[in-house]
């Protein structure tokens, strides 16, 4: 971790959290995950060596604290850690209100369903089993279908994400673009207009169709007001 050489407190912050993947990392873990591979899925566009690697310098410099539990491990946020929950909170609402839109290269699915999972409403969903299957009709390979295994009881509500067919039955097929449920997650559209913009199509058990939009809080940053002017600030992309 570099040093800047000031006295500075954020310089001094810095030095611990401006590293590559350093913030999205801590996202995760202060959102709930703890294992390695729920870690991963968050960021599945960072190498497991590398996740390795800011692991354990986050462990280092105390952000976050290593248990053994279950024959696994687990990762923990420390109190300085936890502490970052309200700093990325802040940062995300700044980039919704001043970041431009969403480029290709934005859109992930894999982020994207990680995300929907642990946004479920426990009051919304049937009782039993549900097995949702997302089709993204502009993408292809296994990135093109996803299953949402949702199972709620007395006890509560819980989701798991599958890239290949689990087994089960298929009780909701949700039909898009990507982009289409990034917009609806992200606060931008609606599913009532991307359904009559016939942009969305959902088929299935015929309640549990119509209470599908239902069944998920949408993001964190679906409340944050837009400027009224255009973003004059840009992301920046690598050139091709």
């Amino acid at each position: 971790m570099g040093e800047y050489g000031q006295f500075c407190p954020i310089a001094k912050a810095m030095e611990i959290l401006d590293q590559r993947w350093t913030m999205l990392v801590m996202r995760e873990i202060v959102s709930g995950s703890s294992r390695f591979n729920e870690i991963r899925r968050g960021v599945p566009k960072m190498s497991p060596a590398l996740l390795s690697t800011r692991l354990r310098q986050l462990q280092r410099v105390g952000l976050i604290e290593r248990h053994s539990r279950d024959g696994g491990i687990d990762y923990t946020p420390t109190p300085a850690g936890q502490e970052l929950k309200d700093v990325l909170e802040t940062v995300g609402r700044w980039g919704v209100r001043w970041v431009g839109e969403l480029g290709e290269q934005d859109l992930d699915p894999h982020l994207l369903l990680w995300d929907m999972h642990r946004r479920i409403d426990p009051s919304r969903v049937p009782a039993g089993r549900t097995v949702l299957l997302i089709e993204f009709t502009d993408l292809a390979g296994s990135a093109a279908r996803w299953w949402m295994i949702l199972d709620s009881s007395p006890a509560g509500a819980s989701a798991d994400v599958c890239d290949f067919d689990p087994g089960f039955g298929v009780d909701v097929r949700l039909s898009c673009k990507l982009r289409t449920l990034v917009d609806i997650w992200m606060g931008t559209r609606s599913w009532s207009q991307a359904q009559r913009a016939g942009e969305l199509s959902v088929d299935g058990q015929r309640g549990a169709a119509r209470a599908l939009p239902g069944w998920f809080q949408l993001s964190l940053w679906t409340d944050v007001p837009r400027p009224s002017e255009p973003s004059t600030v840009s992301a920046l992309h690598p050139v091709s």
